[in-house]
């Protein structure tokens, strides 16, 4: 068993909103976490019948049944009686408290209150409505993570109108990819970034995607970088034309859609994943308020960029009452110290972040704890690949001893979490704390039987609000069907090869299309980045398997320290490492020196990718890639033909 590294105090346990939520139940079977899991998947239509009531979502419920399930989960549907809007719920305060407090590197600093920003989304909702924009109605957003583009997100969905954004810094391509799918009525772009302390204009993309959106019907330009703009299209002066008033909110169905999301898109045209108002809201809610015990007051943030479902995820805090921290720009400012900065400025209690860049932290050996109290940082959370046991380590060592550190999966696909922390619950050393409420997730191995303590496939068994709608364009669900109930018939398959342990944690092994299978063993590509990555010559990595005399041989690229090279001596070492960290059958066939790791605009890297092009084979769509150009040290090298 893991070491315990953290444990809840029995105050804060006693005032969590799931310990409220557990009283509010009033079931005698329910007395902790463990239980209300438990009863939350035994009894589905009365948890999140429970969850809407104590989350005290604004909305006319409706009538029951709260959940009307034939046995096919693609067919499941939540609340189908209600309406409600997704809009009212975040701007329930409009009181003077900080609502929105941003940085844009050390660029721009700007502060909202909640009266202020119900205010300025009231304007701008004025304002599209004016352009004819109404229920269903697509709106685009090229954008910087900015007020601003909250603002825009929010009057969108104030009058059921549909979402969808990327950010600036993807190419006219990759935007185009997504947002000619969805025939977008109005596009907002940020005039521009800044980026490790350079400014970057976004105006000549945003030409280029005009010019192939026929069904746009107006460009708004947000002023970030202080571009010039036209008046006509300056988001500001656009605002002032308007009196703030009263929001009209559009109330719809629960399984209206909000958002389009999209997938990589590294193997083709990006998926159009739609979610739906009521699903969204209430499992951001229920993870929120019962996960990350989320409070009035708290300040949320999450290091992302619009194009990142974690975007949609931090900005739903508003529903709980709690202040957003929005951050636009590189992380690695003031030599790596910036968000902490940030962190430690703002009073942040909740810190989202990725798995990478704790890492970037330990491998340049930052220290926190003499610089950065934190006093007011209850939470942290990481995610976008698994968080090694090394990385708890560097957290509690180097950052903060008293902190809840959660790791967190899920994905685009379900906008939210499948696996996540809890408030109540220990941190175990390289575990995932918990599954989620609500969430029938389970571990199967090739011939659907549930396992524990194995490697197999994260699944979920049972139907939840927070499933896509569908795919934007498919109109006889069939892309949906196959990309999530394809392998286990009426299951959904997540594609994470994962592990549930004695403690009921889970631990990620890595996505199920990249397992390594030499000899037939299944291997998780994270239990090969954990101990190459330690070593203080390795800078990153990336390991695929290659098709080679019948099997599959592991292959691993590395990328050094700036003027290293990869000795005979170095790769014995690497080997070495792998073989006592995990096994012999871990150990890769051929150890490579590459200079970059390409990766997706989210930042994750490109193991399909990689694996595709040493194979000769070609990448469907190279401009989701943010550094494309890293391919071209993959193809046909020389140490692979051997």
């Amino acid at each position: 068993m893991n070491p315990i590294l953290w444990t809840p105090s029995e105050q804060s346990i006693k005032n969590a909103n799931v310990t409220d939520l557990i009283k509010h139940l009033n079931d005698t079977s329910v007395s902790n976490f463990s239980d209300l899991y438990d009863w939350s998947i035994d009894h589905p239509e009365a948890f999140w019948n429970a969850i809407w009531d104590h989350s005290k979502i604004i909305g006319d419920k409706g009538a029951a049944p709260y959940l009307n399930h034939d046995g096919h989960m693609m067919d499941a549907k939540w609340f189908p009686n209600a309406r409600l809007n997704f809009a009212e719920n975040l701007l329930r305060r409009t009181d003077d408290a900080d609502a929105v407090i941003f940085w844009g590197e050390e660029k721009v600093k700007q502060t909202l209150s909640f009266r202020e920003l119900y205010n300025k989304v009231s304007q701008l909702a004025q304002a599209l409505s004016a352009m004819g924009i109404v229920k269903g109605d697509r709106v685009a957003g090229f954008v910087s993570n900015t007020p601003e583009t909250l603002i825009a997100m929010l009057a969108t969905a104030s009058l059921g109108a549909i979402w969808s954004s990327c950010s600036p810094d993807f190419g006219t391509k990759a935007a185009l990819d997504r947002f000619k799918q969805i025939d977008p009525k109005v596009l907002f772009s940020t005039d521009g970034y800044y980026y490790n302390g350079k400014s970057f204009s976004s105006l000549e993309k945003l030409k280029e995607i005009e010019s192939e959106l026929p069904s746009l019907q107006a460009a708004i330009i947000i002023p970030y970088i202080n571009a010039d703009i036209p008046d006509n299209q300056n988001f500001n002066l656009l605002l002032d034309n308007f009196e703030p008033t009263t929001i009209a909110f559009e109330r719809v169905a629960f399984d209206h859609p909000l958002y389009i999301m999209f997938s990589s898109g590294t193997t083709g045209a990006p998926k159009c994943i739609v979610h739906s108002v009521g699903g969204t809201l209430i499992q951001h809610l229920k993870e929120h308020l019962y996960h990350g015990d989320v409070k009035p007051d708290d300040r949320v943030f999450y290091f992302t960029t619009t194009g990142w479902m974690m975007w949609n995820w931090q900005v739903s805090a508003l529903a709980a009452g709690a202040a957003l921290m929005l951050y636009d720009g590189s992380p690695g400012v003031r030599k790596g110290r910036i968000l902490f900065d940030y962190a430690e400025a703002e009073n942040c209690t909740l810190f989202g972040t990725s798995a990478k860049f704790i890492d970037f932290l330990n491998n340049r050996k930052l220290d926190f704890t003499s610089t950065h109290p934190l006093k007011s940082l209850r939470l942290i959370t990481s995610t976008g690949s698994p968080l090694s046991p090394e990385a708890f380590d560097y957290v509690y060592s180097h950052i903060k001893k008293d902190v809840c550190l959660a790791s967190i999966s899920g994905g685009t696909d379900i906008v939210s979490c499948f696996v996540l922390g809890s408030s109540v619950l220990p941190v175990y050393r390289g575990e995932i704390q918990t599954r989620g409420l609500g969430l029938a997730v389970d571990i199967f191995d090739e011939h659907k039987n549930s396992i524990r303590e194995q490697k197999g496939e994260l699944v979920c068994t049972l139907p939840f609000p927070a499933m896509p709608i569908g795919f934007w364009n498919d109109p006889d669900r069939a892309k949906y069907k196959s990309a999530y109930f394809e392998k286990f018939d009426n299951i959904w398959c997540h594609g994470d090869f994962a592990e549930l342990t004695k403690t009921n944690g889970i631990i990620i092994h890595g996505r199920s299309d990249t397992v390594l299978n030499p000899g037939g063993i299944r291997i998780g590509t994270a239990e090969i980045y954990r101990p190459v990555e330690q070593l203080e010559e390795v800078v990153e990595s990336i390991v695929v398997g290659q098709d080679w005399d019948n099997d599959v041989r592991v292959v691993l690229f590395v990328k050094l320290q700036d003027n290293l090279q990869l000795t005979p001596e170095l790769i014995s070492k690497i080997k070495q490492r792998i073989k006592s960290s995990a096994s012999p059958r871990h150990v890769p066939a051929k150890v490579i020196q590459v200079h970059d790791i390409p990766r997706t605009k989210s930042g994750k890297i490109a193991e399909t990718a990689v694996r595709e092009i040493i194979h000769g084979r070609a990448i469907g769509n190279q401009s989701a890639l943010a550094n494309p150009e890293a391919l071209d040290e993959y193809m046909a090298r020389e140490e692979l033909s051997a």
